[in-house]
């Protein structure tokens, strides 16, 4: 049986728009490569290998995000206490009293780009957010070197 992928309400709308997004953009890979073939006396032009190549790309992303889609559980809303799968949490570093706000995602929907910046909670930093209470301290490993984090807030 396949895995189930644990999505926020908004993940999966998001992963949705991306699917029509992409079937929009095959559906133009596919008018351009046919344009190519109708017009290319030589098979072996560059132009049209790289339209195929690029219809080849979408199509493993259009299965890609139909497997994901099909498997998903969508959470409803995350414990307000206790760190979990869809919390989002506030971070403070307490000595710069830096502030970030993160939100424990499973890998399918992560996001560094998006505010609040989606984690995965497969990621180091997402494992160790995970059980986690407001006020506790916690310590993890970054880029640049070990970095403590006090959980301000959780709210689901």
């Amino acid at each position: 049986m396949a895995r189930e992928v644990k999505l926020t309400k908004a993940g999966y709308e998001r992963l949705m728009q991306q699917l029509l997004q992409e079937r929009e953009r095959l559906q133009e890979a596919t008018r351009i490569l046919q344009e190519l073939m109708e017009s290319s006396d030589d098979y072996d032009d560059s132009g049209l290998e790289a339209a195929k190549q690029e219809k080849a790309r979408i199509e493993a992303r259009i299965d890609s995000l139909e497997d994901i889609l099909s498997r998903a559980v969508i959470i409803e809303g995350a414990a307000t206490e206790v760190i979990g799968l869809g919390s989002v949490v506030e971070l403070e570093d307490p000595v710069t009293g830096e502030r970030l706000e993160v939100q424990v995602v499973s890998p399918a929907e992560a996001s560094v780009l998006e505010t609040p910046m989606k984690i995965s909670d497969a990621s180091p930093m997402g494992k160790a957010l995970l059980g986690h209470r407001e006020g506790d301290v916690l310590s993890l490993e970054t880029p640049k070197g070990k970095k403590e984090f006090r959980v301000v807030s959780v709210r689901g």
